[in-house]
């Protein structure tokens, strides 16, 4: 067996903060209660800010609790909602199939969170969701959508939350990314945390 560093115990929980962004209307509230509560939510009121939803789960045996931040999709609020990345372990970009422009959105969605996170990171743990693959009216077509997300390496998940089809499954993927970056970063702290630097090597005596 070959001895391994410090690492963490995959029994405790770990808590992951989790974002959904997205433009107006795309479905982003609607997607977070068919995952914590499997039932469709209707309601059609306008998100202001961010509102939050958990759910406790396990990845890969180890228990996560997943604290869910739904944010508002309105433009007038984008530098509202910035302030609540902060903390972010992982990232889902939601589009609407039936709106190209919110689909067209994306890169701005994208950009201006990378930019808010804290070191900047172009492969933070991060999922897109095609939401209202149900309905009828398709304006973005899976092809396009695929690219876009196969350019920047990015796992691509067509849904449907009125049906409840791949939802659980793009969640699941964001929490396995996630863990895994996060159990990255701190078993990197454990290991740096315990080398000496050249400050602390034995000063010469001066006498």
């Amino acid at each position: 067996l070959v001895p391994q560093g410090p690492s963490m115990d995959p029994s405790k929980k770990v808590d992951l903060k989790i974002i959904i962004i997205g433009a107006l209307g795309v479905g982003k509230t609607s997607l977070l209660h068919q995952y914590v509560h499997k039932t469709f939510y209707e309601d059609y009121r306008t998100t202001l800010g961010a509102s939050i939803l958990t759910k406790v789960l396990a990845v890969d045996s180890t228990p996560l609790k997943l604290q869910i931040w739904d944010t508002g999709g309105q433009e007038r609020f984008r530098s509202m909602v910035s302030t609540f990345y902060k903390g972010s372990d992982g990232c889902m970009l939601a589009f609407d199939v039936t709106d190209r422009e919110s689909f067209e959105a994306l890169d701005n969605w994208r950009d201006d969170f990378l930019d808010k996170v804290i070191p900047r990171e172009q492969d933070f743990p991060m999922v897109v969701l095609g939401n209202k693959i149900d309905l009828c009216d398709r304006q973005v077509p899976k092809e396009t959508a695929s690219a876009w997300c196969k350019d920047k390496d990015i796992p691509y998940f067509e849904v449907s939350a009125k049906n409840d089809i791949n939802v659980a499954e793009a969640f699941e993927t964001l929490a396995k990314q996630a863990l895994t970056t996060y159990k990255g970063i701190f078993e990197s702290y454990l290991t740096d945390s315990i080398k000496l630097t050249p400050y602390d090597k034995p000063k010469k005596s001066c006498c």
